[in-house]
């Protein structure tokens, strides 16, 4: 299965009053706010139960105007039929000003705003569980064992269509006040580095088993 996502086909809706703080540093590209959603593995699932405020971490992953999430059947964080807010944030690198005031990261942010919808046919259900997996390890799927039907059961899948989202992204260096660009402290931009590390073998495994590519991996 390919890792290629479908072209959006809705709008994206976007409601300029969710940016209050820094509104120069909004992007309101499509296409941008799915290459931040695609770029990343994790987000979080903000929610409101009965007034306890909840914040979930999970995986995700996008099939065209939908973001998925999914977690046990009964899980909290799939929350279908309610409102929610989701998060995803990709942070690329410290900020370092000559003054504490102007200290800055730079980052990829998109916070996503709809209501919770259940994927409740098991064969997309199976579909979007294959495209989770794909986006983890492109092409493992296939070598896996089977799903079987206590496991579909008792995995849940929720999805909100991608229509109101606010981005967000600093990219850029240090924003000192002119007067103080002679103080004698270092200042720039430390870029943070991410990369795979060497597969550790699980032991009860048999040998000779080839281990995933990193430099292959999403």
């Amino acid at each position: 299965m390919s890792r290629r996502t479908a072209d959006h086909e809705s709008p994206l809706h976007t409601d300029r009053s969710h940016v209050k703080r820094g509104p120069n540093r909004a992007d309101y590209d499509r296409d941008r706010v799915d290459q931040i959603l695609d770029a990343s593995l994790f987000c979080t699932v903000a929610q409101s139960i009965e007034g306890q405020p909840f914040a979930t971490p999970t995986c995700h992953w996008r099939d065209g105007d939908y973001l998925y999430w999914h977690g046990h059947a009964k899980a909290r964080n799939l929350a279908p039929g309610q409102p929610v807010c989701i998060n995803v944030t990709q942070f690329d690198g410290l900020v370092l000003a000559r003054s504490a005031f102007h200290h800055s990261v730079n980052y990829r942010s998109v916070t996503l705003f709809g209501q919770a919808e259940a994927v409740t046919d098991p064969d997309e259900k199976a579909r979007q569980l294959e495209r989770f997996v794909d986006k983890i390890a492109p092409g493992r799927w296939p070598q896996l064992r089977p799903m079987n039907g206590p496991e579909l059961k008792g995995t849940g899948v929720s999805r909100i269509r991608i229509t109101e989202a606010s981005c967000k992204v600093r990219a850029e260096g240090v924003n000192d006040d002119a007067e103080d660009v002679d103080w004698p402290v270092w200042a720039g931009v430390v870029p943070l580095q991410r990369q795979w590390g060497t597969p550790e073998q699980e032991r009860e495994q048999p040998v000779g088993l080839t281990p995933p590519d990193p430099v292959e991996l999403w």
